[in-house]
């Protein structure tokens, strides 16, 4: 018989490496005690993901070694996980909308008898798993017509169904309701008691405190320690998550604002999951001063963006620009009102990747008298001042002509930052200006940031790198589940403890103080 092994998973010494050079895990180590649920937490893009990604086989890592049960293991594909007993629940379900919960629940399974599953196994399958393990579901209903709450359920039965004994899952809260989570939680404690073991991934400190037994904690690909749940506080993981390394100081003059741009009152939004991500918003962004927004992802911040470029339109509420209505108008509208963006998903929506640099940086501007008398382009003014910009901005290419999407993570996004600091805008929306980028780019888009605000430029910065919003910032906003939950007129009294406290939902200000320090309220 097996001896009995008290790590079902050890991962050691973990190093992932994309090929554009961005490094997700450096060096972790992550072991899974039989039977317990634990948790690894951190903030968005700290790794977490990732590692979990190679204990599924949906990725490799570049060095470091993987031990399931004792044995040494090449995890290459889910498969391979599958086979070892390790199952995952993703955050966006892999269900097949059209079919039944007991279709999907034997999906891609060995056909049985006469080659293929009968259905009324596939259902008593399902009924039986589901019996076992507590977790109710319909079988015979279409997935597209259940609650998200039932769906996480499919999967989950699904991985059990498949011999998981070890469940990871993704953020399983992200989507549930409160009744739903308490619910989810019965379940996996339930699990737990039958010997299966749960890898819990989030960043909700309440959750995690309340059903884990113990958690590892990440930042910026490292891991920062392994803790029994019981023996550390919530304040004592907010440090260790957002807690900054490398404080890349950026020199900036006081800022000076005057005229309000960017007055936003009042914006709701629900989301197609019925889940409030904007929640009465209020703020302004003022002439000569960087607002910045804070907080950990999925709190209402994308939402917020893409309203205001009119990839989705609120509930109620208003947005204006020097006193002129932009939600609902068109982007090109919205740009000729002086309105820049630099968008989180450059890929998707800020180049077009096959296109020249060159085709990319003079995009928005092709109607401009400059460039376009009448029929023909201006193609000498075109090439001026595309070769001006890529020397401005310091691009690293062969020449205007070459193709946006070979060049690296950190010149594709001086493209996209060329093009809208170049137009002389009066309000710049910066989400995510630096993520995944290389320092020396990262430095320099800062700078650039705050030189265009001391001209005179509204900046709106939206950004998970608290170093980034911290200081860059002139006055700053926290967001948590929609709504504002602090807002500090002065930066400079600002620390990563005090951050991470309301970053994290530990404290907020009370309503008349933030109406207080916002202005003119």
């Amino acid at each position: 018989s097996m001896p009995d092994i008290e790590y079902v998973v050890q991962m050691k010494g973990i190093t992932k490496v994309y090929p554009n050079g961005i490094a997700a895990n450096q060096g972790v180590d992550f072991s899974v005690k039989k039977g317990e649920i634990h948790a690894l937490m951190g903030e968005n893009g700290a790794g977490k993901s990732t590692l979990m990604k190679m204990l599924f086989g949906l990725e490799q890592p570049t060095e470091g070694e993987i031990i399931v049960n004792g044995e040494k293991v090449n995890l290459t594909s889910p498969t391979v996980a599958i086979s070892k007993g390790i199952g995952m629940v993703h955050q966006h379900f892999m269900l097949v909308p059209s079919l039944t919960v007991a279709e999907n629940m034997v999906l891609g399974m060995e056909p049985k008898s006469k080659g293929f599953i009968d259905y009324k196994k596939a259902v008593q399958i399902t009924e039986e798993f589901s019996k076992k393990y507590n977790l109710e579901v319909d079988p015979d209903a279409k997935v597209r017509d259940i609650p998200v709450g039932m769906k996480q359920k499919v999967e989950i039965l699904k991985a059990l169904v498949r011999g998981a004994k070890i469940l990871i899952l993704d953020e399983p809260t992200a989507v549930l309701t409160t009744q739903e989570t308490s619910e989810l939680f019965k379940e996996l404690i339930n699990l737990k008691n039958q010997g299966h073991t749960v890898i819990f991934i989030s960043h909700k400190l309440d959750e995690i405190k309340e059903i884990t037994d113990r958690l590892t904690i990440m930042r910026a690909g490292k891991s920062m320690g392994v803790y029994n749940t019981a023996d550390i506080s919530k304040e004592e993981i907010s440090r260790l998550m957002v807690g900054r390394d490398v404080v890349l100081k950026v020199e900036k003059e006081k800022a000076e604002p005057t005229d309000v741009v960017l007055k936003v009152r009042n914006l709701n939004y629900t989301n197609e999951w019925n889940k409030k991500m904007l929640d009465n918003l209020s703020f302004d962004v003022r002439k000569g001063e960087i607002l910045g927004i804070a907080g950990v992802e999925g709190n209402g911040q994308r939402e917020l963006v893409d309203m205001l470029f009119n990839l989705n339109v609120p509930d109620s509420g208003t947005a204006a620009v020097n006193g002129e209505n932009i939600i609902g108008i068109s982007q090109r509208k919205i740009r000729d009102m002086g309105v820049s963006l630099i968008p989180e998903d450059r890929m998707t929506f800020g180049i077009a990747s096959t296109g020249t640099i060159e085709e990319n940086l003079i995009s928005d501007r092709c109607a401009q008298k400059r460039y376009n008398s009448g029929i023909l382009f201006n193609k000498k003014n075109i090439r001026e001042d595309s070769d001006k910009l890529i020397k401005d901005y310091a691009v690293l290419c062969k020449s205007r002509n070459q193709q946006v999407g070979m060049l690296s993570g950190g010149n594709i996004q001086k493209v996209v930052v060329a093009r809208e600091f170049s137009c002389n805008p009066g309000l710049i929306i910066a989400d995510q200006p630096t993520r995944g980028i290389d320092v020396g780019a990262t430095e320099f888009i800062r700078k650039k940031l705050v030189e265009l605000s001391r001209e005179g430029a509204a900046v709106l910065l939206v950004s998970a790198d608290l170093n980034e919003v911290m200081e860059l910032s002139d006055s700053l906003i926290v967001m948590v589940n929609g709504k504002i939950s602090a807002y500090f007129e002065d930066t400079s009294v600002l620390n990563d403890t005090i951050m991470g406290e309301y970053m994290l939902g530990l404290k907020h200000q009370s309503e008349e103080e933030i109406r207080r320090v916002q202005h003119g309220e």
